[in-house]
């Protein structure tokens, strides 16, 4: 972790980590970048970045929601982008090309998740939150919830990968092999899910490419293996998320900014760059 310090009025020599909320921030997006970045990997391999980003639109409604009823925001962004990963993945192929159908469903969700605001206008400050991500004010606590969904995802994402990767590259194959190619989907959709709703604690729901897909995207132009890929994309992510977080201390701009800002400039630089031949 960064080690840079600071100067404070009385003199005193602070360093960044000498405060507990940035240590639980880098703790929290440490979790979360590894977390995105090898899923985005498999995300970006199969094609479905944008139903990724539909989801985070849907749990901001679920969030919302559950905010309206007393319920932590956390758990109905989990509940609503589970039930829906899993109707995604259900769809399976059928979901392809369908741009203006995932479209409308995150318009229509984002419109719910307003239309629950207008109702319980408290939680107006936790939804700027929600929509555009606050690391500095994650709590201990939700640490302890993301390292959790963290570990449910990458073991579950262990064991269908082999299935998975097949299925991505010879879907028909894959099939007549008695591969279940459409329970493959529905399980990466549900971790999907659950990636989703960890990294939206990050970078917020409209922010979510900026650790699901551009490390990810990024480390597949410049790597020739699938460990290579998943390993770089992790690595990347995590910088991106740490150097954000450290640029918008010094410089007082908003931490998902930054992130985003790093993961753009990865993702452009990567692709001015000469392909690397598989």
């Amino acid at each position: 972790m960064p080690t840079c310090t600071i100067t404070t009025t009385t003199g005193m020599r602070m360093g960044i980590l000498d405060y507990d909320f940035m240590r639980t921030a880098f703790l929290a997006s440490g979790i979360v970048a590894v977390l995105a970045g090898i899923v985005g990997v498999f995300m970006v391999g199969r094609s479905q970045t944008f139903a990724g980003h539909a989801l985070s639109h849907v749990g901001f409604a679920g969030a919302t929601a559950t905010a309206l009823i007393g319920i932590d925001p956390i758990w109905g962004m989990i509940a609503f982008t589970m039930v829906a990963g899993i109707g995604m993945g259900a769809l399976g192929e059928r979901l392809s090309g369908r741009d203006v159908a995932i479209g409308v469903v995150l318009s229509l969700s984002l419109g719910f998740g307003l239309l629950f605001l207008h109702f319980y206008t408290q939680f107006a400050t936790q939804a700027t939150a929600l929509l555009f991500g606050n690391v500095l004010a994650v709590r201990p606590a939700t640490v302890v919830l993301l390292a959790v969904l963290a570990v449910i995802s990458l073991v579950a994402l262990a064991l269908v990968s082999r299935p998975l990767l097949f299925a991505t590259l010879q879907p028909e194959l894959a099939e007549a092999s008695g591969v279940p190619v459409r329970g493959v989907g529905i399980a990466f959709m549900a971790i999907v899910a659950l990636a989703v709703s960890a990294s939206v604690q990050i970078v917020g729901v409209l922010l979510v490419f900026a650790l699901m897909v551009g490390p990810a995207a990024a480390a597949e132009r410049l790597t020739t293996t699938l460990r290579a890929t998943l390993a770089l994309a992790a690595l990347l992510a995590l910088v991106e998320a740490w150097a954000g977080i450290t640029v918008a201390f010094y410089t007082d701009w908003p931490t998902s900014f930054c992130i985003s800002a790093l993961s753009a400039l990865v993702y452009f630089a990567a692709i001015a760059l000469p392909r690397r031949a598989g």
